[in-house]
């Protein structure tokens, strides 16, 4: 019966596992999670393929983070496995290290002309910074003029068309600022402190965090088919009875308000998943196509896992469109953060203002691109709101408290 739910999780991807589990071990409610999925972890589902190579079915995730209080949280549901992630990109022929920085530049001009960059970039922005592509671009010196339209047309621009539907310029900065240009010889792609991925995958991860007795979790389930939210009053049903706990929305927002201000945009992607007889496919984890390609990139997973198989197993990876009714890409990956969808958002922003006990989080239903590690911490402040309602239960009306 829905009274003996204090929280209605809807999603059983990060934001919603981490806030479960929170509210159980923590505030002992009791919890109900509910995925349309046939399995937990959202995006970040792995799972073993036919020749026993650990692939991850959304595509290629890697944990790295600055935030110390995530780590403490994570690790006590997982194990790691140390892995910095360095990246390769196609161009002109070569395979050169993103983000782009002095050792690519090496490999694509001569050793006079790398040396003269190279030093420009020191002496207008210093050694190790990140330069976002679009503000190298602003530079009044002519080599970097010369190396910023290089970098955009090479790297940059193709690859943001194809991955986003549109040009570089008319997405957000948050976005583009994550596609630097490194004044260093620090091939990783990430510099975060931590950096790693869980010993026995994802699935497993989310599997231990879900564990709590207190939590119920129903897959294969969608939320609408069992409860429902009245955006005029902010009424809550649960399996047809009035729900008086806390509903925690991680999907789309703007398909929890019934699509009432219009759908937001997102991007979605296909994968092609491929097998083939040989130890290694490629020299690392991902290769980005920015240019000639219709793909985006290939991801090998062995790289990843660390797994010995004669084998290897790919995927590549190819954005496009998010249409909600096509089976093939009714999955959304990403907010399309141009001016359209942020203004768009703004209204169902406001709208989740006047409901106290619905609260929307996550990359999805926030309207924000966040990465693991990001939603893991956005979840814990979010917790950390939430459990200031445990000390007025009986105000909010709750049974059985």
């Amino acid at each position: 019966m829905s009274e003996h739910y204090e929280a209605l999780i809807v999603g059983a991807g990060f934001s919603g596992a981490v806030l479960a589990e929170r509210l159980a071990s923590q505030l002992g409610w009791r919890v109900l999670v509910v995925d349309k999925r046939e399995h937990v972890g959202g995006n970040c589902f792995d799972e073993c393929d036919e020749k026993g190579i650990l692939v991850h079915r959304y595509g290629p995730h890697i944990f790295h983070t600055d935030h110390q209080q995530v780590v403490d949280y994570l690790s006590q549901f997982t194990a790691w496995r140390p892995y910095e992630h360095r990246v390769l990109a196609s161009i002109d022929g070569q395979l050169v290290p993103l983000p782009f920085n002095l050792n690519s530049i090496d490999k694509l001009f001569t050793t006079s002309k790398a040396r003269v960059l190279a030093d420009a970039l020191v002496e207008n922005f210093g050694e190790g910074t990140r330069v976002p592509i679009l503000k190298l671009r602003e530079s009044s010196n002519p080599l970097l003029q010369e190396l910023a339209g290089f970098v955009y047309d090479k790297v940059f621009l193709n690859y943001t068309t194809k991955q986003w539907g549109c040009r570089p310029e008319d997405i957000s900065p948050e976005v583009t600022a994550r596609v630097p240009v490194i004044v260093g010889r620090d091939d990783r792609y990430f510099a975060d402190v931590f950096q790693a991925v869980p010993a026995e995958g994802y699935t497993k991860l989310f599997e231990s965090i879900l564990a709590h007795p207190k939590i119920d979790l129903r897959l294969k389930t969608d939320y609408a088919d069992i409860s429902k939210f009245n955006r005029e009053t902010g009424e809550i049903s649960l399996m047809g009875n009035t729900f008086k706990g806390v509903l925690i929305f991680t999907g789309m927002v703007d398909e929890l308000f019934g699509f009432c201000h219009g759908e937001l945009p997102y991007r979605s992607l296909r994968f092609d998943f491929q097998h083939h007889d040989q130890e290694f496919f490629q020299p690392t984890a991902v290769v980005n196509y920015p240019n000639e390609h219709t793909y985006t990139r290939i991801t090998e997973f062995k790289h990843l896992s660390g797994q010995k198989n004669s084998g290897t197993s790919i995927v590549y990876e190819y954005p496009q469109p998010y249409d909600r009714q096509n089976p093939a890409a009714n999955i959304p990956y990403y907010p399309v953060f141009d001016e359209t969808g942020k203004k768009a958002y703004e209204h169902y922003e406001a709208a989740l203002q006047g409901h106290a006990k619905v609260f929307a989080v996550g990359r999805l239903a926030q309207y924000r691109y966040l990465d693991m590690d990001d939603a893991v911490a956005n979840a814990l402040d979010v917790f950390a709101s939430l459990s200031k309602f445990a000390s007025k239960r009986r105000c909010l009306g709750w049974e059985n408290t």
